[in-house]
């Protein structure tokens, strides 16, 4: 996904500018950190104490530099406009966060608003196109046959969330004037993998594998995630 991200950057700004970037639901602040280290101005937003608490160590090993020009904000991803003014960021990431949002369609227009125009918005999602892959190749029949109709599962934290269809979320984006520009799948053929699973000996090749699925058809349509870029008009 970083790559996919990177790739979007790359071919909407100029090389070397350094972008003002937001990250909603910035958990321990991957993303955030991946980017101040580029040389971008990012500040993280989060609302769970013991993820913004992770981020804050985080940021606090890095070297004096990349401390500088990350900002960190605990609270609701809902509330941006609370905090910041319209058109403050060049990018708005929400990686991870739409599965726990009953509502999602105020929280992704916040997000938008927050964009200057030609921003980019990216969102990573659960496919609601796809939920019966996972316990289809896991021999759960029963699960797979249920999942068809409903965009509601269970996670593998064991909590109830929901996930979102590509044709209604290009719907939404089209809506908030900023629209979808282009998508990708992410864990395409690595989604059944344990969490515990040895990191394999290949993995630049595995890495390669995912990065061409999650941009080929049929391949990306039933991947675990959609990595979704709009365009702020």
């Amino acid at each position: 996904m970083a790559r996919q991200l990177d790739e979007q950057i790359a071919g909407r700004f100029p090389v070397g500018q350094r972008l003002r970037v937001l990250d909603v639901g910035m958990g321990q602040g991957t993303q955030a950190l991946r980017l101040a280290r580029l040389g971008h101005q990012v500040t993280g937003v989060e609302q769970d104490t013991t993820m913004i608490t992770a981020a804050r160590e985080a940021v606090a090993r890095e070297p004096e530099g990349i401390r500088e020009r990350v900002r960190l904000v605990q609270g609701d991803g809902r509330d941006t406009g609370v905090h910041f003014l319209p058109g403050s960021f060049d990018v708005v990431l929400c990686h991870g966060v739409l599965m726990y949002v009953e509502e999602p369609d105020p929280l992704v227009a916040g997000l938008a608003r927050m964009l200057a125009p030609g921003g980019l918005l990216s969102l990573l999602v659960r496919n609601g196109d796809a939920l019966a892959m996972r316990p289809g190749l896991g021999g759960d029949w029963s699960s797979a046959l249920s999942a068809f109709d409903t965009t509601a599962y269970r996670n593998r934290l064991g909590l109830d969330v929901r996930a979102d269809r590509l044709s209604s979320l290009a719907a939404t984006l089209d809506g908030i004037a900023a629209p979808l520009h282009a998508w990708y799948g992410v864990r395409v053929f690595t989604d059944t993998a344990a969490d515990d699973a040895a990191v394999p000996a290949d993995l630049e090749t595995l890495l390669a594998v995912e990065e061409r699925a999650g941009r080929t058809d049929p391949y990306r349509g039933v991947a675990a995630l959609l990595h979704l870029c709009g365009v702020r008009g």
